[in-house]
């Protein structure tokens, strides 16, 4: 469970990977994650929870 300012530092970390990957597939789901931390941290009072394995 990530809130917004977590979310913030995770997806600055997360851009980091993106540069740093080289296999598309790998790429397009750091990409869709981005997306989520994005709209987490955008948004105050919000959570990003992940759940499973």
């Amino acid at each position: 469970m990530f809130n917004e300012q977590e979310a913030e530092v995770a997806r600055q970390e997360v851009a980091v990977l993106i540069c740093d990957c080289s296999d598309e597939r790998h790429r397009a789901a750091l990409l869709d994650l981005a997306g989520l931390l994005e709209a987490c941290a955008g948004t105050p009072g919000s959570y990003l929870w992940f759940m499973g394995d």
